[in-house]
């Protein structure tokens, strides 16, 4: 259950916006978050991603009026709880739907040496910390101060290459050109209070605590929310060609609970200074803390954005990019040098005072909701709310 608390869903005095599935029209509705209720904006807006193409959202949202009220904050936050959800009463969604769901990788170098030290152990979770302590002997944490594509890297390149240490993840950690790939397909994202899911074949995964920015078809970005880039190490330790297996199963990412969009009291530079923080409570009363500062990322935000959306790929209905994360756990959760794996019944928290927290809880992608509402579903309910 939802409880208001020093690490609330929502950050005081700020614009948010999201998305609230309204059972008695059987679809999604987009909502501004007013006075700790959650208002309709459809007349504003069908979709989010409409939403974000209009010109000064966070002005037309101040002046819109009228605006049918959904319910309370704290009512809709408990039924999106999935333990207590009633299915008759509206519950929270994703804050996207049409956008495209993009991800940066490798964007801080401690997850790009937990990344180098998966692929070497190919995939095996025994093998992680003899490889972890090698790769650290050789390059130790020489690369935090390296700069993505300069003379620096590439001689540094160089020097690892003859060591026989250098990897595909180094070359797009500081080579010229970051890892983009496509995380989720539009409509898939699960939101706040939903299960993540783990593909049943994984032994070794994690979550990923992310900032999440939200750009328009323009380029421009216009708010960020929180997310979780879910991880399954030993798939892509296997072989990086398993990318889409495993980063894209039913429920492997979740975004919410709300986007926050920039006025006046909150910029893009708050966030190239934000701290998210994670906690991982298991049904084994197992727990685990961490950080990821993103003042420590190697690319920035507007650089990421630049690489993913312009004259040589567009996205007409806008997008949602994950940052990266500096989170790769290795603290053992059972036997010694095993490091961590989730366990289902996993209860995963993710926090910043400019964005609130995302809360989800693990559970296999074959066990959790099928992912069924997609575009084409979207479209019809709209145009049956002539809304469309």
């Amino acid at each position: 259950m939802y409880q208001k608390t020093p690490d609330s869903p929502t950050p005081e005095q700020a614009t948010l916006v999201g998305r609230v599935w309204l059972p008695e029209v059987n679809g999604p509705a987009a909502v501004v978050v007013r006075d700790n209720k959650l208002y309709d904006i459809s007349s504003l807006a069908a979709t989010s991603s409409m939403l974000l193409e209009l010109e000064q959202p966070v002005s037309k949202i101040q002046q819109a009026c009228n605006l049918p009220c959904i319910g309370t904050l704290e009512d809709i936050l408990n039924n999106s709880c999935y333990q207590q959800q009633d299915p008759n009463l509206p519950y929270l969604l994703a804050p996207c739907d049409l956008q495209a769901v993009k991800a940066s990788g490798v964007t801080f170098v401690a997850s790009m040496l937990e990344r180098v030290i998966e692929e070497k152990a190919a995939g095996d979770l025994t093998q992680a910390a003899f490889f972890r302590n090698q790769l650290n002997a050789i390059i130790g944490d020489d690369l935090s101060k390296i700069v993505p594509g300069s003379e620096q890297a590439a001689q540094i390149k160089q020097i690892l290459q003859q060591k026989q240490a250098w990897s595909q993840y180094l070359e797009v950690g500081i080579g010229p050109d970051a890892e983009i790939f496509s995380k989720a397909q539009p409509m898939s994202a699960v939101g706040f209070g939903a299960q993540v899911g783990i593909h049943p074949c994984s032994n070794w995964n994690n979550p990923e605590p992310e900032i999440v920015l939200a750009v328009n078809s323009r380029g421009e970005i216009l708010g960020a929310a929180l997310g979780n880039d879910v991880n399954l190490r030993d798939v892509e330790g296997r072989s990086a060609l398993l990318l889409g297996k495993a980063k894209d199963n039913n429920g492997a990412c979740s975004i919410g609970p709300f986007i926050r969009l920039f006025d006046e009291s909150f910029s893009l530079a708050d966030i190239a200074q934000a701290d998210i923080h994670l906690n991982i409570q298991g049904e084994d009363d197992f727990q685990l803390q961490g950080v990821s500062s993103m003042s420590k990322i190697s690319r920035s935000a507007e650089s990421l954005v630049r690489q993913t959306i312009g004259p040589n790929h567009q996205y007409p209905d806008g997008l949602m990019l994950f940052l990266g994360t500096m989170f790769a756990p290795a603290q053992d959760r059972g036997e010694a040098g095993k490091g961590f794996t989730h366990q289902l019944g996993d209860k995963v928290s993710i926090a910043t005072p400019l964005l609130g927290t995302l809360v989800n809880w693990v559970n296999h992608s074959d066990k959790i909701p099928q992912w069924q509402f997609g575009t084409g579903a979207l479209m019809r309910n709209l145009v049956q709310r002539k809304l469309l």
